[in-house]
């Protein structure tokens, strides 16, 4: 089965994409491209995997470049191949050949593009992340590498949709003590439960940074198992564990 990658007009002409599930050696539960390298995956078959994707991104596999992720505001500038990934969840640079990536199973992949000026961006942004400021971060980040504010184009990839994410009274009173504006990404659900907008959130934060356009590809990954991994999905379906998906931007 060949890869499928998902790409916006408006990143172009930088390379990038969202790689589905679809085109990977995994099994089981990681049945596809499972490129999570923190996943009990065979650690042989997730470099397979991620090879597969640095070949298609026209990069050698050391110059697939990822962090790890921990649900932060902190991004990092890269220069180079790195041996021990930072703790962090947005990576900027302005190398070419660098191929930025982020992994997620529900979560917001965000790459960011300034393609006059040469600098790029990827930002993983679940709720923690996003509330606590990591796309204004990895623009911040993108800026001081010699990016345009206005010129930056970011785009969310496949997430979990409102209708896919419960959540309890504390989630929302959380939300609400960081301003009442955000009750309009909250729809009512059972009992006291609600459903929570993620990628709408993370569109204000994006757009709310002063830059030149934020879009989501529309893609849920819950409602679309056979084209994503969902850490949700597999918590409801009592999974062992579940599979990465991974975004990539390169110069």
């Amino acid at each position: 089965m060949t890869l499928e990658i998902l790409t916006a007009d408006t990143l172009a002409p930088v390379r990038h994409g969202f790689f589905t599930r679809a085109g990977g050696a995994s099994s089981g539960v990681f049945s596809g491209l499972n490129c999570g390298t923190g996943s009990s995956d065979q650690t042989e078959i997730v470099e397979i995997n991620r090879a597969r994707v640095a070949d298609a991104m026209g990069v050698d596999a050391s110059h697939l470049i990822g962090v790890h992720q921990i649900h932060s505001a902190d991004a990092v500038h890269v220069t180079g191949p790195v041996t021990t990934k930072p703790k962090a969840d947005g990576l900027v640079t302005r190398t070419p050949g660098l191929a930025l990536s982020v992994l997620t199973a529900d979560c917001q992949p965000v790459l960011l593009a300034d393609a006059q000026s040469g600098v790029i961006g990827a930002a993983h942004a679940g709720w923690k992340g996003a509330q606590a400021g990591i796309v204004e971060a990895t623009v911040d980040a993108m800026v001081a590498l010699g990016a345009i504010r206005s010129q930056i184009h970011a785009v969310i990839g496949p997430t979990i949709s409102q209708r896919a994410y419960e959540v309890g009274p504390e989630f929302f009173e959380e939300f609400m003590d960081e301003g009442p504006e955000n009750a309009r990404f909250f729809a009512g659900g059972d009992g006291d439960r609600m459903h929570f907008d993620l990628p709408g959130y993370g569109l204000s934060r994006l757009r709310a940074a002063g830059i030149a356009s934020a879009e989501w590809t529309r893609h849920c990954t819950y409602f679309d198992p056979h084209r994503f991994f969902s850490y949700r999905r597999s918590v409801h379906e009592k999974a062992p564990d579940y599979g990465r998906l991974i975004a990539t931007i390169v110069l």
